[in-house]
């Protein structure tokens, strides 16, 4: 069941031009144990069919921050909520934790103008400042097709 959820889940993201990276263990490999996450963490979620969204900021966790983004997500009337974008500013400057993970202080979705008989454009991305993230999830957003707006931020 989780397979073919994930794999509805892709195809989602595919047809509507997003792709989005997972750095979740193959079939056979046994699951990563968790390491130690430092910093501030955030996420944003968004249902592409019906164009909702949710987010979260200050989660001590990056699944939490995740998991309560999708939520607020799926609050919002999203029927198909998956997290699109998840970073974290330091707590302390000296929070480098060793899992390659940046520190992306800011995250922006952005989301085009409803089209008939198509999915609606959007972009996601995380950055150093609100500006650069905007920047970036308008770029992805206008490369789907489409006159886009900055539906939400959120910096930690």
């Amino acid at each position: 069941m989780r397979s073919r959820a994930l794999a509805v889940l892709c195809m989602a993201l595919l047809w509507s031009g997003q792709v989005v990276s997972a750095d979740l263990p193959g079939p056979d490999e046994p699951p990563v144990p968790p390491q130690e996450e430092r910093g501030i963490w955030a996420a944003i979620a968004y249902s592409s069919p019906d164009v909702k969204h949710g987010f979260f900021w200050g989660a001590d966790k990056r699944q939490e921050a995740a998991d309560i983004a999708l939520k607020h997500c799926e609050n919002a009337g999203g029927k198909a909520c998956a997290v699109v974008s998840v970073f974290r500013n330091h707590r302390h400057w000296t929070d480098d934790d060793e899992t390659g993970f940046p520190y992306k202080h800011c995250g922006a979705l952005a989301v085009g103008e409803k089209q008939a008989e198509r999915l609606t454009p959007w972009g996601v991305d995380s950055a150093e400042t609100r500006k650069d993230a905007e920047d970036l999830a308008l770029q992805a957003c206008q490369a789907a097709g489409g006159k886009c707006k900055i539906r939400e931020w959120v910096c930690t």
